[in-house]
């Protein structure tokens, strides 16, 4: 349950750091923007692949692990395009909107893993009926 919250540390830094840019939307360098999530891309597919077999019933570590490399897989892809478009536009809304969709796909992570964590820990509650 403690790894739920971990996982919405990242979005409530993102909230804080829309609310500041709002008004004034910055634009980020697009092209050290682009470059760093696909080499980070790389790195989450990876990752991914690797946890895709333990994703389903190994628990909720498992699952979280799967969750946040596909997560953030998909944010990788939706950063690359915020770059591209920033990179016509030299305007900060891209990577703004980027930034709260990855929030809200963090959030439901974080929803993901917390149900399993409960799922788990009802289980292990239950009194033993001494059958297999």
């Amino acid at each position: 349950m403690l790894l739920a919250a971990a996982i919405l540390v990242p979005g409530v830094a993102t909230l804080w750091t829309a609310w500041q840019k709002f008004m004034a939307p910055a634009a980020p360098a697009p092209v050290v923007l682009s470059a760093t999530a696909l080499g980070a891309l790389v790195v989450n597919l990876a990752c991914a692949y690797i946890l895709a077999r333990h994703r389903h019933g190994a628990g909720s570590l498992s699952k979280a692990a799967f969750l946040s490399a596909r997560n953030d897989a998909f944010a990788n892809v939706a950063i690359i395009g915020a770059g591209l478009v920033t990179l016509y536009t030299r305007n900060g809304w891209p990577d703004l909107i980027v930034g709260l969709a990855i929030t809200a796909m963090n959030a439901d992570a974080a929803r993901e893993v917390f149900q399993a964590a409960l799922r788990e820990r009802r289980a292990g509650e239950r009194p033993s009926t001494g059958q297999p």
